[in-house]
């Protein structure tokens, strides 16, 4: 097997999002997870309202049995975007994320790059979680 058909098969049990439905999957509850590495994320900007968990350790902390969760991954039902630069490493990661019964888990087509040709890189800033940590920092 290639790549190139690994990642074939891992978008075929996807739904992927488009980089317009974002903000819609924000608004009903899903969680955005940047799994880009730190020296990426610096070079091209943080994703507000995401999540930082780079890819090494992504199924550790969104697995609901994993004693190295995140409190976040309370259940199989969690809807994950798993978002990276292009959507090539995401695809294959939110496969992985099915395979372990998180069914729900997808990306987004096109990654971050996606977002920021859209206009959109900032609709995470209303996302529950993204507020909390917002509103306790302000307490600083």
């Amino acid at each position: 097997m290639t790549i190139d058909q690994m990642l074939q098969n891992a978008r075929a049990r996807l739904r992927r999002l488009q980089a317009h439905e974002y903000p819609a999957a924000l608004e009903r509850g899903a969680v955005p997870v940047d799994i880009r590495p730190q020296a990426q994320r610096a070079r091209e900007g943080a994703l507000p309202g995401a999540l930082v968990i780079e890819r090494n350790v992504l199924e550790w902390r969104l697995d609901p049995s994993s004693s190295a969760r995140i409190a976040l991954a309370t259940d199989h039902e969690v809807e994950w975007v798993v978002v990276c630069s292009e959507g090539y490493t995401s695809s294959l990661a939110a496969a992985a994320l099915q395979e372990l019964g998180l069914r729900n888990a997808t990306d987004l087509e096109g990654g971050y790059r996606g977002l920021e040709a859209a206009g959109l890189l900032h609709a995470g800033i209303r996302v529950p979680h993204f507020a909390r940590e917002v509103a306790s920092l302000a307490t600083l």
